[in-house]
Order: C-alpha cells, then sequence, then structure tokens
C-alpha cells in the first residue's frame, strides 16, 4: 500500500501535460502495468463495454493530428490510448460476460441465470438500453480516470483529449466495421522540460466548496 501522502504528491504533481518529450518512451514494464490496470478498471454488471486501442506508430499518430484539433501531444507522447465503446450492446455481450465469470471463477454460465436475466432487464431490454451508448461512454470515463490516476502513481504524464473528432479517428482505424467507437482520447508520456504548464499552480475550489459531509 502506498502512503496518503504519496498518493497525493503524485496527484498534485499530475497535471495536462500540453508539451511532451518527443524523445522518451515509457519503458515495457510500465507501460505493461498501465494496460493492466485499465484491464483491472471497474465497470457496471463488470460488463467492459469498451476496447482500448493503443497506439505506438508515428505514421498512424501523425495522421491522428489533423482530427485532433492539431494538437501536438498525439504525435510527441509516447503513447495514445483510445477509449472506445462496444456499440449497441446486445445479449451476445451478456452472455460473452457470464461464460468469462465461469471460467474464472468455476461453475456454468447457466448457473448465473438469474444474473443474466437482471442484465438483460435493464441494460439490454429496459429503459436504459434506450441509452445503452451513453451508459457505455459511462463506463470509459471511468477507465480513463483509473489510466490517468495509475500513469501518476508511476510518475507517468498524461493528458486527456476530448478536442478530437471522433468519427474522423473511427475511420482511420477502421472501427465502424468492428462496433466500437471512438469516445475520448488519451496520451501518455513524459513533459518537455519547457512546457511552462508544469510549474503552475493547479487551480481547485477549496475543500469545503465541493466536499459535504452529511
Amino acid at each position: 500500500m502506498i502512503s496518503h501522502t504519496t498518493l497525493l504528491q503524485q496527484l498534485r504533481w499530475r497535471y495536462a501535460t500540453k508539451k511532451f518529450d518527443s524523445t522518451k518512451t515509457i519503458p515495457a514494464a510500465d507501460w505493461q502495468a498501465l494496460e493492466e490496470a485499465l484491464v483491472l478498471t471497474p465497470s457496471s454488471y463488470g460488463l467492459q463495454p469498451w476496447r482500448f486501442i493503443v497506439i505506438t506508430d508515428p505514421a498512424t499518430k501523425e495522421k491522428l493530428v489533423p482530427v485532433s484539433w492539431g494538437q501536438r501531444q498525439v504525435a510527441d507522447a509516447s503513447h495514445l490510448v483510445v477509449f472506445t465503446i462496444k456499440k449497441n450492446m446486445s445479449a451476445a455481450d451478456v452472455d460473452r460476460h457470464l461464460e468469462r465469470i465461469a471460467a474464472v471463477r468455476g461453475g456454468t454460465a447457466q448457473s448465473l441465470a438469474s444474473f443474466r436475466k437482471m442484465m438483460l432487464s435493464d441494460v439490454i431490454e429496459g429503459p436504459r438500453s434506450k441509452i445503452v451508448n451513453e451508459w457505455a461512454t459511462r463506463q470509459v470515463y471511468i477507465a480513463l480516470g483509473n489510466f490517468m490516476t495509475s500513469a501518476a502513481m508511476l510518475g507517468i504524464d498524461t493528458c486527456p483529449l476530448e478536442g478530437i473528432e471522433p468519427e474522423k479517428y473511427d475511420a482511420i482505424l477502421g472501427l465502424p466495421a468492428r462496433g466500437l467507437a471512438t469516445m475520448v482520447g488519451c496520451v501518455a508520456g513524459y513533459r518537455a522540460a519547457d512546457d511552462k504548464y508544469a510549474a503552475l499552480p493547479k487551480v481547485r475550489f477549496p475543500h469545503e466548496a465541493v466536499i459535504e459531509r452529511i
């Protein structure tokens, strides 16, 4: 376990890095840990309605810069993660999840019939089914937050990217044919020595303005 001092120190150190050092690459062991952090992200019912596209190919990153509002972080950072959702989830996705539960924990998917019914009546057939892609997007943002915090704990810089053109990302990466859709991006790497934003004080409302205890 880390100390509360270390936790807060790293969260204060973290910022949305505007300029990355393009000569620095995240070590393989650190990146493997970050990928595992993505895999371990919690989601509603454990359904994991996502796919994380990790891009390190320089040519692909350069191709994405123009559809990222010209933000150079996309090309200069060590890694780019595109957070996508699985569009229009179906009963097949629920069954895939149940089969995985059975494989990991033992038993059979059939023994989870009541859990299956619950998920179907909510996400697939119930009122939430009308906004299932919005629901999936909310899950993806849990993964984004988890990824950024995990990176900060390892001393790795990140910058979330909503300033992108999702449909053009989809086209460049060939996602529509796979039933996937881009929601948000996040770059990871190491801040450039001359990124002026690194030294700016973090601006947050006072504790009492955002925390209430009942």
